[in-house]
């Protein structure tokens, strides 16, 4: 069996901005919200995340950044095209006409790459629309109504919300006990079981959840292979 693979989220994008401040104003007024703002002897980080979104943006003074306003085509990810570019118009912000790459998404290679209007055979990730900041960082809106086959994620994260939900988590966590139960020296079910809840509730798989109950009833709890 593969061993399974370690979570990786993209968490984090760096902006180039020559004005921190004006910047910070900027994606503010778009309602992002604002995870950290530091200042401290010169340094000052500003970190905002977009509505909803797993990844955020990072930029200052003193921060290992690219050369402001060098961030292109950075993609937001909407599900209604007219409805983002409304909102952000509502703020203030300058976004382009709907548009179409006329070599397919991301295609810059055509003498006029982007295309006015929608795409005409109504795809998801093919219509998009372009603002930037005021250094000139561009992001696109990108319209994904429907995902293709196999670019989401199976959830990992077990929710017991409810008795079945619960019911069959408890299940997984015996069967994976099990094995540890065979193997290491007698010791409190209800330890184990904690420690693997507690992974599996975080968004560990059963796999990294049982390796973490193992570690953790090994190096806290002493309970060692017979």
């Amino acid at each position: 069996m593969a061993e399974p693979q370690v979570d990786m989220r993209l968490e984090v994008a760096m902006l180039g901005v020559s004005d921190v401040d004006r910047a910070k104003t900027f994606y503010e007024k778009l309602g992002w919200r604002l995870d950290a703002d530091v200042a401290i002897d010169g340094f000052h980080a500003v970190q905002l995340t977009p509505h909803n979104s797993e990844a955020s943006i990072i930029f200052g003074k003193g921060v290992t950044s690219p050369k402001p306003g060098s961030a292109d085509s950075l993609v937001l990810a909407v599900n209604d095209l007219d409805a983002a570019r409304k909102e952000l118009i509502a703020h203030g912000v300058e976004v382009s006409e709907i548009f179409h790459y006329a070599g397919g998404p991301f295609n810059s290679s055509a003498k006029s790459p982007r295309v006015s209007g929608r795409d005409p055979q109504g795809r998801s990730y093919f219509s998009f629309a372009a603002f930037a900041d005021p250094d000139g960082n561009e992001w696109l809106l990108q319209e994904i109504q429907t995902r293709l086959p196999g670019r989401e994620w199976t959830p990992t994260r077990a929710r017991a919300t409810d008795v079945p939900t619960l019911a069959a988590l408890l299940h997984e966590t015996a069967e994976h006990h099990d094995h540890f139960e065979k193997t290491h020296a007698e010791h409190h079910w209800w330890d184990w079981y904690a420690s693997y809840l507690s992974a599996r509730q975080s968004g560990s798989s059963p796999e990294n959840a049982a390796a973490a109950a193992g570690r953790y009833m090994e190096e806290v709890l002493h309970v060692l292979p017979r």
